[in-house]
This record gives structure tokens, C-alpha cells and sequence, in this order.
């Protein structure tokens, strides 16, 4: 057998002893937990109050552009902080890509405060 495929065996053969553990320490935890369902334990329970009512409610949209809108700035971090690191190698056409990003972000930061997306309340 070649050093190539000998390696590969040894991958095989430690993923599968991984497996075979995982699956040896679950089932030994579920054979020796304790099993008593009750009616009480089986109740949905939210942060110490009983459930009241439906639990299917709809989210606003609002929270979703929360998301979208941190999503965005957390990309901008993203971009910016390798451009800060070495912003003297990437020299003039770097800073103008950056400043084309940065108005790209201003614009949308003023198009969610134009349409009051951020306001909380």
C-alpha cells in the first residue's frame, strides 16, 4: 500500500473510532439518565412564566432590518480593518477603492435614516 493511501486509512480509521465513541458515551448516558415523564415536565415554559396563548406570533419587520442593517457595518469592519492594517501598500488606487466603499456606506446609513429605519420605537 503507498504512503498516500496509508494516510488516508489512518483519517478513515481515527474518524471512525471518533464516531464509534460518540455513539458509545450517548448511549451510555441515555441508558443511565433517569427516564420519568411527567405532565408538568412535559409543559412548554418560557423564562419562568406559565405559556398563556398561542405561541406563534409574527416578528416585525423592523428587527429584520436591524439585522440586515448590523450585517452590513459588520461587513464594512470587515473590509476595512486588512485596508487599515496595510493601507500604504495598497497605495493611491487603494484609497480611492476605500473611499468609493466608505460613500457606498454613508449612502445606505442615509438611506435608512431617510426612510426612519432607524428609530426604535
Amino acid at each position: 500500500m503507498s504512503d498516500f493511501l496509508r494516510s488516508y486509512l489512518t483519517v478513515f480509521i481515527f474518524g471512525c473510532v471518533a464516531i464509534a465513541l460518540v455513539g458509545a458515551v450517548l448511549g451510555l448516558g441515555s441508558y443511565l439518565r433517569p427516564d420519568n415523564p411527567s405532565r408538568a415536565k412535559m409543559t412548554g415554559y418560557e423564562s419562568g412564566v406559565d405559556p398563556v396563548g398561542e405561541g406563534w406570533t409574527q416578528a416585525e419587520i423592523r428587527y429584520y432590518i436591524f439585522a440586515l442593517l448590523f450585517v452590513v457595518f459588520d461587513v464594512e469592519a470587515v473590509f476595512l480593518f486588512p485596508y487599515a492594517v496595510r493601507a500604504e501598500a495598497y497605495g493611491w488606487f487603494g484609497a480611492a477603492a476605500m473611499g468609493f466603499f466608505i460613500v457606498i456606506l454613508t449612502l445606505t446609513i442615509l438611506e435608512a435614516w431617510k426612510k426612519k429605519v432607524l428609530r426604535w420605537s
